[in-house]
Formats: structure tokens, sequence, C-alpha cells
């Protein structure tokens, strides 16, 4: 229905034209480049993976240096900024940044350079502050860290891994050297980890008072400067002023080329197309004169574009229609109502070969079983107003996001329909305010029924509506047997389960078990009722010798016929599952009235009103966010096992044509 016919473009043009004609094809965007058929003898491909790499670089060097503005000068952002889409930007001004890249490049080259100073900056700032607090227990020395003494005295300068005070250190001393002559032990500071002293003894006596002191716990420090320790402070700080300051210069040459942020997008985005055309480039045959390109364009582009290629270029373009053999790349086409949808479905599957694009239909379904499941006329109304002011303020966002919120705002409008045929305002909030705060209850009647009153009766219209939903999928399954001419199939697998599916129902309806469900009391006339159990059992008998008729063995003809007849209960299983269209409405309801009477406990007046509104704005955001997902997952399952089980496999191919798939910015192409 929706899949666009696609043909096969083959040109052959002259080398010298080949960039040319590329870029024009990547402005089109509608080739996708596939030439498996357009090889031959004397036909080489040209390697392109030097200047892609060069390309990649100068991508690299750019998206590096708006990393460096995004930290130091952050872009103001608004909290919708993602549904605003790449900028467009005229050709004049992209031209203009082309031609300037080397200033550009330099720019970024610049920005790389000044981070690369500021992180070592920062790093020699740490290295600093900890030889900063390494020397701090020792501020009170007044000699050198160095200092190890005069030709009589020997002096070691350390600490001991435990609290201690003089006559302790002393007494350890004694204990591990008790010949020493004389030490002097001063300690210059303490805390709860270490005790920082100096010992001095005699020079000849320097070994045995080290292996006392080692005995003892004593370490000399490491990676200290060698000077006095104040000393040593004050210069560490006169360098981390330096340093500030020094990052701080550095920040401000940054902030000054923020200026450059837009150039450094365009740019990036030039050379992002340029690795596309030269990946494109590369799948070219190619003769020292000429190009051969080849690939799949929808048929309704192709007179548009051979056109202006064949005014523009002195080349040979053919289009032709596919091969038999030969599966192309699928792309659809929809609308934009229908088209809205296609991103559930491309989520499936796109169509393979031969099978049919189900979006138009799925559409129809899909909007009226979402509004079903979701059930409140605010709730819709606050969807389907908030996605078409969004589609309106932002209409350059990205494709899908428009989409989503374009299928969103349909459901939205499905919502508020089901939510006036079924009463439901922000649940009972029109009966709890009129009755709480003015005294008189008001209600606003359903159109049709309310279904917290009456479930049973919504249950039986949800499973009528499953049954259209699966008797659609059916009958698309019998159209595509007649349009490819399988009347054979069409009869034994569509016909004859429409019949006994048919004689089915008509035998349940009128049936007890149908009454104690429904409470509705159907009588057929005895003709109809014979025709039913006629309708079933032909039906029956034809599943069962028919389905297995690929099978020339009789036995095993009649086991895959009984087999494919149990899938009765499949069915049954598929109907009972549109029972969800009964459990989320009423949850949603039921929710929703739950919150309002929880809003209503602090009574009427001032007080009362004000809880009221603070229960009711978190109560129903929260059920309006948790319905809409849940509407949204179980209405995508209904289409996927239920709905696509009768008919739809997919797997097709999604078309990818040569296009400039930038990232920052769309470029304004002149018009062709």
């Amino acid at each position: 229905m929706s899949v666009l016919q696609m043909q096969r473009i083959s040109i052959c043009a002259m080398k010298k034209d080949r960039k040319a004609i590329l870029k024009d094809l990547q402005g089109f965007g509608a080739i996708e480049i596939e030439t498996s058929k357009a090889g031959g003898d004397g036909l080489t491909k040209m390697d392109t993976l030097e200047d892609r790499q060069k390309f990649e670089k100068r991508i690299s060097v750019l998206e590096q240096a708006l990393d460096v503005l995004q930290e130091k000068t952050p872009e103001k952002t608004s909290m919708f900024s993602s549904l605003e889409g790449k900028k467009l930007v005229e050709q004049d001004e992209y031209s203009k940044v082309v031609a300037d890249y080397v200033r550009i490049l330099e720019a970024a080259g610049e920005l790389i350079a000044f981070r690369k100073k500021q992180s070592e900056a920062l790093a020699e700032t740490v290295r600093l502050q900890t030889q900063k607090e390494i020397l701090r227990p020792w501020l009170a020395l007044d000699i050198p860290m160095s200092f190890e003494g005069t030709k009589a005295a020997r002096v070691f300068i350390g600490s001991i891994g435990s609290v201690l005070n003089q006559d302790e250190i002393a007494g350890q001393i004694a204990e591990y050297a008790p010949d020493l002559s004389a030490a002097d032990i001063e300690i210059v500071s303490k805390d709860k980890d270490q005790t920082c002293l100096t010992v001095v003894c005699l020079r000849e006596e320097a070994d045995r008072m080290e292996e006392a002191l080692r005995a003892a716990g004593f370490a000399k420090p490491v990676n200290v400067p060698s000077g006095i320790p104040a000393e040593e402070i004050q210069k560490i700080e006169e360098r981390l002023d330096d340093i500030r300051q020094e990052i701080h210069k550095i920040t401000g040459e940054i902030i000054k080329k923020s200026d450059e942020r837009s150039s450094f997008k365009l740019l990036s985005d030039y050379y992002r197309m340029k690795v596309q055309r030269y990946e494109a480039l590369s799948e070219m045959p190619q003769t020292k004169q000429t190009f051969v390109l080849s690939g799949y364009i929808p048929a309704k582009l192709a007179g548009k574009i051979s056109g202006y290629l064949n005014e523009k270029y002195s080349l040979f373009v053919e289009v032709k229609d596919l091969e038999e053999e030969e599966e192309a790349p699928v792309l659809l086409e929809n609308g934009k109502a229908a088209g809205s949808v296609e991103g559930v479905l491309a989520s499936f599957g796109l169509p393979a070969k031969g099978e049919m694009d189900p979006t138009k239909i799925m559409f129809i379904f899909y909007v009226v079983l979402f509004g079903m499941m979701l059930s409140d006329a605010a709730y819709g109304l606050i969807v389907s107003v908030a996605c078409f002011v969004l589609l309106k303020k932002y209409p350059r966002m990205s494709e899908s996001m428009s989409k989503s919120l374009r299928m969103f705002m349909y459901c939205g409008i499905s919502t508020l329909v089901w939510g006036i045929l079924f009463g439901g305002y922000f649940g009972d909030v029109v009966d709890v305010v009129s009755g709480v705060f003015f005294g008189h209850e008001v209600s606003i009647p359903a159109l049709w029924f309310i279904p917290l009153n009456d479930p049973m009766r919504l249950l039986i219209f949800s499973m009528l509506l499953g049954m259209i939903h699966l008797f659609t999928g059916l009958g698309i399954k019998g159209y595509m047997c007649i349009r490819d001419k399988r009347y054979l199939d069409f009869f034994c697998d569509v016909v004859l389960w429409y019949l006994l599916l048919i004689g089915l129902i008509l035998m349940l309806l009128p049936s007890s078990l149908f009454y104690s469900i429904s409470q509705m009391t159907i009588v057929f006339p005895p003709a109809l009722q014979t025709l039913s159990k006629g309708l079933a059992i032909i039906g029956a008998v034809g599943i069962l010798l028919m389905s297995g008729r690929s099978s020339k063995n009789p036995g095993l003809r009649i086991a895959l016929g009984a087999y494919d007849l149990y899938n009765i209960t499949g069915w049954l299983s598929d109907v009972l599952s549109y029972s969800r269209l009964l459990a989320l409405g009423l949850a949603t309801g039921v929710i929703a009235s739950v919150v309002n009477q929880m809003g209503s406990m602090a009574g009427k007046g001032i007080f009362g009103a004000i809880v009221f509104i603070i229960v009711f704005i978190i109560g129903h955001v929260f059920n309006l966010a948790i319905n809409l997902l849940g509407a949204y997952v179980h209405t995508n399952r209904l289409q996927y096992v239920e709905f696509f089980g009768k008919f739809y496999e997919g797997g097709g191919r999604e078309f990818h044509p040569l296009r400039a798939d930038t990232k920052y910015v769309d470029i304004k192409e002149e018009t062709k």
C-alpha cells in the first residue's frame, strides 16, 4: 500500500566530475549506493582510507575544541533544546566557513593546546598542594630538611608512626642502643598519626643511633623539598598564585574564542559529509577516465534526478525496474497522520518483499485502542494540546521526534473522545469538587456509559473490538493471497478460518455462558443456529483436511491439520488479551478517583482547597504519566502479538540513501 516502488539507477560519467556528482546526490538524499551489479573487467575501486582518516582527525580536533568551550563557557540551552532540531544555515554562511577552514582548524588547535596547558597546570597544583601538606607538620623546623649535621654531630630528621613524648622516645632509643653517650631529641610536631622529631648525636655514634631509631619505627620524609619548611611553603604559595593567574589567563583566552563555536560546528559537519562522500567514492568502480555508480532510487524521484544530472553533466543515466529476485530496501510513505506510527512498525520490522505495509490500517486501530486504554477526556486534552503546541513551536525537530509527538497528539484526541463517551474528566473531579466545596454535587453525564459502573459491558465491547482487529489482520492475509494469485491458500488459510470462527461465535452468543458474562439474552432462529453449526463444522473439517496440504502422506497431512486446528486456542488467547482495554481503562479511572478522594479529605475552606490542589496536581501528574506509559506499551503489544501475528512477519531492510547526515546543522541547499 505505502511501500515506495524502488528502481535501480546506474550512472556512467567522467571521473573528473565524480566528487561534484556525489555532492549533488548527497544533497538529494534519495539514492542508496549499491555497486554489486556495476563491476566489470578493467574497473577498479579507489582507496579513500587515508583521506577519510584525515577528515576524521579534523573532526576529532573540532569536537575536542567544542568540548573545551562547553567546559569553560557552556552553551545556554532551554529544557526543550532536544526538540529544537538542527539549525538551518544559509549556503553563503556555510561556504565562508569552509573557505576559512585553515584559520578555524588553527583556532581549534589553540583551544586544545590551552586545555593541555590547563591540565598540566592543574596537575602541578595537585603536586604542590601535596608537598605543602607534607611540609605542614615541619613548619617549626628552622633548619633545612636536607641538613644532616656538622663534622662533629649528626642530625636525623624524620617521624615515628605513633604519638610519643620526648621521654618515651629517649627510652626506646636507650633500649635499643644503651651505650650511646649523648643524644638530643626535639619534637617538632605531633598529631594522631605520627610524631615529627629531630635527633642530634655524635658523628661517631651515628650508625648505632640510626639503627636504634629504625628499630623504634623512625622514617625519614620522602619527596619533600630540601630547604627550610617555612621558606619552602612560602615558595609553594607563590608558585600556586602564579599557576592560578596562568589558569585564569588561559580561561580568558578560551572564552575569547567562544565566538568560534558555530564555525567549529559547521566545519565539523562539512568534514562529516566529506567522510560520507569518500566512503561512497571507495565503493564506485572506475577507469582512468570514467566511473560507474549504481544503486536504488524511489521510482517517483528517478525522473527528476536523472533529468537534473543529464542537464548539468556529460554522463549516461539508466533507470530500470528491479529484477525479480532482487530485494530492494524499504521506504515508507503514509502521509502525516498514518506516518506518525511508522516508528512503531519499524520497531517490529519493515515489510519484507511481497508483504503489504499495514501502517494505515494499524494507525486507525492504534489510536482507537490507545484512547480506550487511557480514556479520560482531561488527560486526552492535555496530551493532544501539549503535543500540538510543541509541533508548532519547534518545526525543525528531528523526523523521528516529530512522528512520535504527532502520534501522541492523535492518541490524545482519541483519549478525549473516549473520555467524553465514558464521562471521565480527571476521574470524577467535577462530582467531588461540586459536592465538597459547593455543597451540591454536579455530574457531567457520560455520552455512552461509565465503565466503573458497568465493567462487564466494557469487557464485552473490548472483546468485540478485539475480534474486529483480529479479523482485519486475517483479512489482510487474504488480500495478499488474492493479490499474489494464491487462491487455494486464500480459501484454506483464510476462508476456512472465517467459517470456523464465525460459526463458533454465532454458537456462543445465545449460550448460557455468554449470558452469565454479559447478562444479555440473545435468541437466534433455528435456521441461524443450524447455519452456525454448519459453518463451524465446515471450517473445522476443511482446516483438518487442508492445512497439511503440502504433504502427500495422508497421515501426516491429517496430523498437520489437527495441529493447525488446535490453534483455535490461540485465537481464544488473543481475544482474551483485549481484556487489557478494560483493565487499563478502569485503572485510569480508579486511580484518578482515589486521588480526588484523597485531596478532598481535608474538607472545604481555604486549607482544604490548598490541600486539594496540591494532591490533585501531584496525583494526576503521576496517574497520567504511568497510564500513558501503560497505554503505549500495551497498545504496541496488541499490534505486535495479536494483529501482526495473523499476517505480518517483517524483516525488510531500511532504505539508507547517501545524504548529508550532519550532527549540528542543516545546510540550506540551492533549489535544484
